[in-house]
């Protein structure tokens, strides 16, 4: 991949657009990590969120493996740039002096969706009660979906549970879709 913003947001120059497949949505996957970014470590996490993504149907930019702080606000802008449908990171949302994802993605929101980030939390101290220590958020920037997972695997695979609950509500949503002809079953069978 080449470089679409100046210094370390190692994004595509076209990201993937609507011409690429008007009829399939469209998001980026940002993985938070200093060790990773450097190639100290292994990204563990931001294949797994593209492989949910890409089971969905959807056209998917990345893993981008970024440095925590700066780099991670500069690759949540442009994929906002793009137009895209949904974008999740992974990372820097604990309380390390490193972690700041959630202060990257805050400026960036039109409005947070609280209710789906508690939720997160919720069920990840279900599996463990570290889960509580994650600061992300979720929420609306113009039409795209913004959601903040942990870095850890299973942080990662208790927020997609989350996600597969919400995501095509959502983004529906965001899009101006009728309530009555969304294309996915509520719960408890009402349309």
């Amino acid at each position: 991949m080449s470089d679409a913003t100046p210094g370390p947001a190692p994004l595509s120059t076209d990201g993937p657009t609507p011409t690429d497949a008007p009829d399939r949505r469209r998001a980026v996957v940002v993985v938070a990590s200093t060790r990773a970014a450097a190639g100290t470590a292994d990204d563990t996490t931001g294949p797994v969120i593209r492989d949910w993504f890409v089971a969905r149907g959807w056209l998917v930019e990345g893993p981008v493996v970024v440095a925590d702080g700066e780099p991670v606000g500069a690759v949540l802008e442009a994929a906002l740039e793009w137009g895209v449908d949904a974008v999740v990171t992974t990372g820097g949302t604990g309380v390390s002096p490193t972690d700041a994802t959630p202060e990257m993605t805050l400026p960036l929101l039109d409005r947070e969706l609280p209710g789906i980030a508690e939720e997160l939390r919720r069920r990840g101290a279900a599996s463990t009660p570290l889960a509580v220590l994650s600061r992300g958020l979720a929420g609306v920037a113009g039409a795209t979906f913004v959601v903040n997972l942990p870095g850890s695997r299973g942080g990662v695979r208790d927020g997609l549970a989350v996600l597969d609950d919400v995501l095509d509500h959502v983004v529906d949503q965001l899009h101006g879709v009728d309530h009555a002809q969304n294309r996915h079953p509520h719960p408890g069978g009402a349309a």
